[in-house]
C-alpha cells in the first residue's frame, strides 16, 4: 500500500513545475459566480477542514475555521508540522469583522454550510468560493475540493499530483482486497442519544466506496435533510446491518454505543465485523484532505483486515 508521508508533499511543493495558470477565473457555485482577477497571496478558509489542503498546496491560511479538537491553531497533527504562520482562529458563529481583519485575497467557503446572507456578507470582503451548484453543504468529494482549491491558489498542476497520489494510495487498497468489492459498510456514529449513519453522499463512504465498499441501501433510502445522514431508532439499528460497521467517535468513547439494547441483535455485531475507530483516525476520516487521507487509510486499513479477512 503506498503511504504518502509529509515528506513527500514537501518535495512535491518544491519540484513540481506548475505551469502559468491565467486570471482572472470564473468560479461558478451555488450562490452565484465569482471572479477572482489575480492570483491571491492571503487566503482565509472557513472551510471547517479547508486549512489541510491549502497547506498541502503551499499556502499558508491567514484565518482557518475551527471545527473540533484540541490542537493548537485548530489543524490537526498531521497538518500542524506544515503550518508556520499565525493566523486568525475563527470559532463558532462566523466572526465577519475578525474575518475583515485577516485582509483576505479570496475566502473559501467549500465545506462550510453559509447562508446566503452570510455569502453576500462576506462578498464585500473578498471573492468567496463556495460548494459548486446541484450538492449539498458538505457532499463535495475531497478530490473535487482539492482540485478547485488548487485552481483557484494557482497551483493546479501540484494539487492534480498530490491528488492523483491519495487516489492511487485508495486504488492500491482495492487492488490488495478484491474480496472487499460489493461489500456493504455503514459509518456509523452516536448523536447526543441518538445513533445515526452516513449516507453515500457523504464524503467518508466515498473514500470507503474507493476501497470497493458500498452503503447499505436502508441508509440511503431514509436520509436527513442534510442528505448526507441519516437518523436511526435505539429500537432499530437493522439500516446498519451488513459486512462491516465502522463506528467513530469524535471522543473515542464508545460506552454508549455498546450500550444500545439492540446492537447485539446486529449480524455484524454477533459476527465481530465492526471496527471501533480512536479520536485521531475519526479525525482524519472525517477530514478527508490531501493531508488526513493517507494517514487515515494507513490506520483504517489494518483495522477492516483484522475484521473481516
Amino acid at each position: 500500500m503506498r503511504l504518502i508521508p509529509l515528506s513527500t508533499f514537501a518535495v512535491l511543493m518544491s519540484s513540481a513545475a506548475a505551469m502559468a495558470q491565467d486570471y482572472p477565473l470564473t468560479i461558478e457555485h451555488k450562490f452565484g459566480t465569482t471572479v477572482i482577477e489575480e492570483k491571491p497571496e492571503r487566503v482565509a478558509t472557513l472551510d471547517y477542514v479547508g486549512a489541510d489542503d491549502l497547506l498541502a498546496l503551499g499556502v499558508q491560511p491567514v484565518a482557518i475555521r475551527y471545527w473540533y479538537g484540541d490542537y493548537e491553531h485548530a489543524v490537526w497533527p498531521w497538518a500542524e508540522p506544515l503550518l508556520t504562520a499565525e493566523p486568525e482562529i475563527l470559532k463558532g458563529e462566523i466572526n465577519f469583522e475578525q474575518v475583515a481583519a485577516s485582509d483576505p485575497d479570496v475566502i473559501f467557503a467549500m465545506w462550510s454550510g453559509i447562508t446566503d446572507e452570510d455569502y453576500e456578507k462576506l462578498s464585500k470582503i473578498a471573492p468567496v468560493v463556495a460548494v459548486v451548484p446541484g450538492i449539498g453543504d458538505y457532499e463535495m468529494p475531497w478530490d473535487e475540493r482539492a482540485l478547485l482549491a488548487g485552481e483557484v491558489v494557482g497551483e493546479a498542476d501540484l494539487a492534480q499530483e498530490l491528488v492523483d497520489g491519495v487516489r492511487a494510495q485508495l486504488d492500491d487498497v482495492a487492488a490488495a482486497h478484491p474480496d472487499w468489492a460489493g461489500k456493504t459498510a455503514s459509518v456509523a456514529y452516536m448523536w447526543g442519544d441518538a445513533p445515526g449513519a452516513y449516507t453515500s453522499a457523504d464524503i467518508r463512504p466515498q473514500v470507503l466506496a474507493k476501497m470497493g465498499f458500498t452503503t447499505p441501501e436502508a441508509i440511503d433510502a431514509n436520509p436527513d435533510p442534510s442528505g448526507f445522514t441519516t437518523t436511526l431508532s435505539t429500537e432499530d439499528l437493522s439500516p446498519l446491518d451488513g459486512d462491516l460497521i465502522i463506528w467513530i467517535s469524535t471522543d473515542g468513547d464508545y460506552s454508549k454505543i455498546n450500550g444500545l439494547p439492540t446492537k447485539p441483535f446486529l449480524t455484524a455485531a454477533q459476527e465481530g465485523y465492526e471496527v471501533f475507530l480512536d479520536a485521531e483516525t475519526t479525525g482524519a476520516f472525517s477530514h478527508s484532505t490531501l493531508l488526513s487521507l493517507p494517514y487515515a487509510v494507513e490506520k483504517l486499513v489494518p483495522q477492516i483486515e483484522a475484521v473481516i479477512d
